[in-house]
């Protein structure tokens, strides 16, 4: 299974704020650390703050934070979130798969699609940033120019 750039920027925004220590770097201040474009970012950050992951202040002193729930966010139920519920491949369609009606495949594909999510559900955002991941991100953080 393959994640989407969405899910992989979103995964990438919540890890970089799990390790915040205190600072609220803005939207533009994560991309650049993470190397993904702004308004691509901007577009995730609206999501996860939607889905109470995040939380964003406006104006001087503000940026961004991770909430409780996004620290604790399993990451399993998240992708699930993100991705959606579609099957791993497209059997209905503008042109639907001859074999549908009888396809032992459609459903072990998506018992695959579930057992990927069943080993994401006991990892936490939290649990992403534990060393060595949590200091690789701060360092990468500082060594952007324009970074917090």
């Amino acid at each position: 299974m393959r994640l989407t750039r969405f899910t992989d920027v979103a995964l990438r925004v919540l890890m970089r704020l799990a390790v915040a220590e205190g600072d609220a770097p803005t939207t533009r201040d994560v991309a650049a650390a993470m190397a993904v474009p702004y308004t691509h970012t901007a577009k995730v950050v609206s999501r996860l703050q939607h889905l109470g992951l995040v939380e964003a202040r406006r104006g001087r002193g503000g940026g961004l934070a991770l909430t409780e729930a996004g620290r604790a966010a399993s990451i399993g139920g998240l992708v699930r979130e993100l991705e959606g519920a579609g099957d791993v491949v497209e059997c209905e369609g503008t042109t639907p798969c001859p074999l549908n009606s009888a396809c032992v495949l459609r459903g072990a594909l998506r018992r695959a699609q579930e057992a990927f999510f069943a080993t994401l559900d006991p990892l936490t955002v939290g649990d992403l940033v534990h060393s060595p991941t949590g200091p690789l991100l701060l360092s990468i953080s500082r060594s952007r120019p324009g970074v917090a």
